[in-house]
């Protein structure tokens, strides 16, 4: 039987930095200054930094002190959403569409390991929250997963597979377990 060997040169697959080392390099400081300390609460000076670095944000999107952006320049997010101190750990593109909202403390990861791989090799996958996708607090998002117009993925819940259009899902892994409707 084979045995998993890490080596720090592991198949990175298609995983690409996609910014220079200076570009990275600066981010590096600027997140912990401005977003990892919580001194910034402004969402605008946040919102400003973050289009700095390449990331695309719509208008009036709300940004909340605390979050953590792997890599801006990866990020997309749609008009009038709303970001709490959330972690998202993009090594692939996230596009997050209009009047999404993503809880406290949720987690949204586009990385993982091969682990039928003896060297471990990276995975990674986007996210994509459709319009209207809200991801309760501590949720985690899967690699590769969508969130389809209006779902909902409720607290603590675990999304492993793509979320139907309104439909709200928990659990783990995160189940349907009712439809979703919007009343005025």
């Amino acid at each position: 039987m084979l045995k998993t060997q890490l080596r720090k040169d592991f198949d990175t697959g298609n995983f690409k930095i996609g910014a220079s080392v200076i570009k990275q390099f600066l981010w590096y400081f600027i997140d912990i200054f401005f977003f990892k300390s919580r001194l910034m609460p402004v969402s605008s000076v946040l919102i400003f930094l973050l289009k700095l670095f390449g990331a695309k944000i719509g208008k009036e999107v709300r940004i909340k002190p605390g979050i953590h952006i792997k890599y801006p320049w990866k990020l997309e997010v749609g008009d009038y959403s709303w970001l709490a101190d959330c972690y998202i750990d993009n090594l692939d593109e996230v596009k997050i569409g209009k009047n999404c909202c993503i809880s406290q403390q949720a987690v949204l990861i586009t990385g993982n390991h091969n682990y039928k791989s003896t060297n471990f090799n990276l995975i990674t996958a986007p996210i994509i929250l459709e319009d209207g996708a809200w991801i309760g607090a501590a949720a985690k998002v899967c690699p590769g997963v969508t969130l389809h117009n209006h779902s909902v993925l409720t607290l603590g819940s675990i999304a492993t597979k793509n979320l139907m259009p309104y439909a709200i899902y928990q659990g783990n892994p995160a189940v349907k377990i009712k439809d979703r409707s919007i009343k005025e």
